[in-house]
């Protein structure tokens, strides 16, 4: 029984810890301790082979406690009532919340309790409750456990199980539990070491402190690239500088020659989003984004399972959706795998589920945005991939999610290195844009009435910055030059979501998310376009013209094409305004620079005619962007392209400015 449960409790661990891919704490920590020489070395002193007594109080203060809890128990026992003790007061301890102060306490907790461990029987106890807090600040806790099999005295272990199995059997009330999120994470134990601890185990607390004792920190970190993407998709990530800039990119280059018209790469994406109104319709399918004829079959979840009344073009996709997002988000089953047993649900926990998932679809429903879908099915991707990789027991699982979802129709991921979908995301671009207090609140309740825990770690600041990445990266998915009969947005044309479409936004039938897509840069004369011709949200990259091998690819996020009755000054208004809204940046591709070019010359010549001595001028700066002079007034827009605000009126008062002395014939 005793380990039926303790094998529970390591799965669980992996549905709640997921989400440490999104701390602050998480990335601040792992990314010094790969990096920095001197915060390696200050970790390593902080352990006891290299402590040298600067814990002695501390150590004392709990040899003292040790000592007093067993004069008045059995030698090397500890009574279910001293656990439950124990455990009490470590949840009613506080966690630090800053980075340095989660540092100081890692390092602190794991030295005393390693101290304690080596004193014998009679203070394992009270080592385990320093590894325990140890575990609760750590943004790896799976990885640590790992190493605490091979550092940690089995009869610690012992404990720690039996602390676990006393936090199980009495689960905290709904006022507690977003009080024992870290307590949660402990829930599990590791195989059991057959000796006692070494100096060997030094050598094994450099897997935390100097990971480039076993993995070279270049493979790791800045090796990410070595692996992603696939050799297969025929494109590298690499470093350039941005042209009449010294502001540097990592771009999308090509590692082969292609001609025009050729498709050089097909990618799927890790999420969709299907547009509200066509959501409603069952007229696409939720997964895939196919078209659904009515003379062709469909599947649907049960009634009661399908609130946004989804419809899925076969078996295979429904399976995948649920398996990816909407068992989660959607349903009242378990949240995790079959292979992980759970017990029965009370029906007030089921309840409270179920009304928080109808909040919730309430809003996405009055939002329709497709952002607040596409992050809360990311998330729920994370659990999914999470739990499936503990239940395979394998790092091979790691991005490819349940067995049930489409294990060749997959997201693009990394060619080895063992890297997270929290990997390839945390390296895309992102708008900063204001929180979304009611879709946080609503989603943090769905996630915690699923799998209590999960919400707290979707902070404001962590839901803004998916919200973001989104924002940024999304594709709108459109077939046959788009449909013409989306509804017409109510909200200002600075608030109007935009995804990358060439077609424009107005014309998609739904949003999809993509790893490797999201690396592409715009440009208004761009050397490739992006097609749905196989009927789906997989994404084909075609070859606008002829390239070779180190050419950088580049879409249009926009309709750039000059339309019928429209002057070219118009067109290049219509497009900036456009990347100002939904990018927030002014484009310094070399057809907006040639044109910048123009438009200062031309308002250069007309100031002079109009006004003598007095200049009115515009150039172009080092990027292309139009910069106007601010004796005058207006704005430096190529200072602003990160804010919105500034960008947009910059650049429509200058270019509207422009097309009234034109119409005015004062040019």
């Amino acid at each position: 029984m005793a380990s039926s449960k303790s094998t529970s409790s390591v799965l669980t661990i992996a549905g709640i810890t997921l989400v440490t891919g999104f701390l602050a704490y998480a990335v601040y920590f792992d990314y010094r301790r790969r990096n920095d020489t001197g915060f390696r070395k200050k970790l390593r002193k902080s352990l006891p082979y290299f402590q040298q007594g600067k814990d002695k109080k501390r150590v004392d203060k709990a040899v003292s406690e040790s000592q007093e809890a067993s004069s008045s128990s059995e030698p090397n026992q500890s009574s279910p009532e001293m656990l439950r003790n124990a455990l009490a007061e470590v949840k009613n301890e506080e966690v630090p919340t800053s980075p340095e102060e989660r540092e100081t306490y890692f390092m602190n907790q794991v030295s005393i309790g390693e101290q304690l461990a080596s004193k014998g029987p009679d203070f394992h106890l009270q080592s385990a409750l320093y590894f325990f807090r140890a575990l609760r600040v750590y943004p790896s806790p799976v990885e640590l456990i790992m190493i605490y099999q091979k550092t940690v005295p089995e009869p610690v272990f012992k404990v720690i199980m039996e602390l676990t199995n006393q936090n199980v059997s009495n689960p905290p009330s709904p006022s507690q539990q977003h009080l024992e999120l870290a307590e949660d994470l402990d829930e599990g134990t590791s195989p059991t070491r057959t000796s006692p601890p070494s100096e060997t185990s030094s050598q094994e607390w450099d897997r935390i402190t100097d990971p480039g004792v076993q993995t070279p920190v270049k493979d790791q970190v800045e090796g990410y690239y070595n692996y992603f993407p696939p050799k297969s998709m025929n494109v590298a990530v690499e470093p350039r500088t941005i042209p009449g800039s010294q502001t540097v990119r990592n771009v999308l280059v090509l590692t082969k020659d292609f001609s025009a018209g050729e498709v050089i790469y097909k990618e799927f994406p890790i999420v969709t989003a299907l547009d509200a109104d066509l959501e409603a319709a069952g007229t696409y399918c939720s997964q895939c984004l196919r078209r659904i004829d009515p003379s062709s079959s469909s599947v649907k979840p049960s009634e009661t399972s399908n609130p946004l009344s989804s419809t899925y073009c076969s078996e295979t996709c429904m399976s995948a959706a649920k398996a990816q997002s909407h068992s989660l988000l959607f349903t009242l089953d378990s949240p995790l795998p079959p292979e992980i047993p759970t017990g029965p649900i009370p029906a007030s926990a089921l309840e409270a589920r179920k009304a928080a998932q109808a909040k919730f679809i309430e809003h996405i429903k009055q939002d329709a945005r497709s952002s607040t879908l596409l992050v809360a099915k990311f998330i729920a991707r994370q659990v999914a991939i999470e739990t499936n990789k503990m239940v395979n027991a394998s790092k091979a699982a790691v991005s490819k999610g349940s067995e049930t979802a489409q294990e060749t129709n997959d997201f693009t991921d990394a060619e080895g290195g063992e890297y997270l979908l929290a990997d390839h995301i945390e390296r895309l671009r992102f708008l900063e844009l204001t929180a979304q207090p009611e879709a946080l609140k609503l989603l943090a309740q769905v996630l915690e009435t699923a799998l209590p825990g999960l919400e707290q770690f979707i902070t404001e600041e962590r839901h803004a910055t998916l919200i973001g990445k989104m924002a940024y990266n999304a594709y709108g998915v459109y077939y046959d030059g788009g449909r013409d009969d989306k509804p017409e947005p109510t909200r200002r044309p600075e608030d109007v979501e935009k995804t990358r479409a060439s077609v424009g936004t107005q014309r998609q039938i739904g949003a999809a998310f993509y790893t490797l897509s999201s690396y592409l840069l715009h440009s208004c004369a761009p050397s490739a376009h992006v097609t749905f011709s196989a009927g789906t949200a997989q994404l084909h990259l075609v070859a606008e013209r002829d390239l070779k091998k180190g050419d950088e690819l580049t879409i249009a996020y926009v309709d750039v094409a000059q339309r019928d009755g429209e002057s070219a000054l118009d067109c290049r208004r219509r497009r900036r305004a456009e990347l100002a809204r939904g990018w927030r940046f002014a484009c310094p591709c070399a057809k907006c620079e040639e044109e910048g070019k123009e438009l200062a010359a031309s308002a250069s010549a007309s100031a002079t005619a109009s006004v003598a001595g007095e200049s009115d001028a515009a150039a172009s700066d080092n990027t292309g962007v139009v910069i106007i002079n601010k004796e005058k007034g207006m704005e430096d827009v190529s200072s602003d392209f990160q804010d919105e605000s500034k960008v947009e009126p910059s650049l429509s008062r200058f270019e509207a400015a422009q097309k009234e002395k034109t119409e005015g014939g004062q040019d």
